[in-house]
């Protein structure tokens, strides 16, 4: 995990869509993120050891969908060969949570992915305001054409965090609502049924989805189901 200090950074867009309106300054105490995506062999583990569905009913992972690339044999979770590293798709965000908990870890708020992937000086992508190209992301690409997680050194975010652009949005702890980003405002209520941030951009994502401040306003939803474009990292 990388280390990203405490402090004050720009958050959202004065320019973007108007759900990254207004930019605004936050202020977020240190934490850690992942370097990379959750990966379908990691999380074959976790479904193994814990299960696929949770104490509530909530599945964590939509094992019928034909883009998943985690599959059950012989009574044992496994990822399809030659998709070990690439990142995990169709898990749900309540199976992203438990991922996590799992791990003794837990979802990034919004507030937090947006920091790890842009830093203080309020950069367009994670690598700086220059455009992107794919030597620094994965995009435009096939409907389940994923790279393995890490693929792309040359685009890392200020704290070295990967992947941040492209190649999978990202869960989200925070609920999608309107700005100013606030934490006490029940966004981060985890009980709530309601529909949840998506961060960072897919696989098949445009050009103008890859920024920072992107929230994933056409991708962001229910918690209780899986995409095929939708990965996810944790925090602590």
């Amino acid at each position: 995990m990388l280390r990203v200090p405490a402090g004050v950074f720009l958050m959202g867009s004065s320019i973007g869509p108007e759900d990254e309106r207004p930019q605004h300054q936050v202020k977020l105490a240190d934490f850690f993120i992942d370097r990379t995506k959750v990966t379908n062999g990691q999380f074959a583990i976790f479904l193994s050891a814990v299960g696929a569905v949770g104490p509530q009913g909530e599945k964590y992972f939509d094992i019928d969908d034909n883009d998943a690339r985690v599959h059950r044999r012989d009574g044992k979770w496994s990822a399809d060969a030659g998709f070990e590293n690439n990142p995990v798709v169709e898990a749900s965000w309540y199976g992203a949570v438990a991922f996590c908990r799992w791990a003794g870890k837990r979802l990034p708020s919004e507030a937090e992915w947006e920091k790890a992937a842009r830093g203080t000086d309020g950069r367009k992508y994670p690598w700086g305001n220059q455009p992107p190209d794919h030597a620094r992301a994965h995009y435009a690409a096939g409907w389940n054409d994923f790279k393995p997680v890490g693929s792309f050194p040359a685009g890392a975010s200020p704290y070295g965090a990967l992947d941040m652009a492209g190649n999978g949005w990202e869960w989200v702890s925070s609920e999608y609502k309107p700005y100013p980003y606030d934490a006490r405002d029940g966004r981060e209520d985890p009980h709530r049924e309601v529909v949840r941030v998506t961060r960072g951009g897919g696989q098949d994502a445009r050009l103008e989805e890859l920024t920072t401040s992107h929230r994933g306003r056409h991708v962001s939803r229910n918690p209780r189901g899986g995409h095929h474009n939708i990965s996810f990292r944790c925090a602590r």
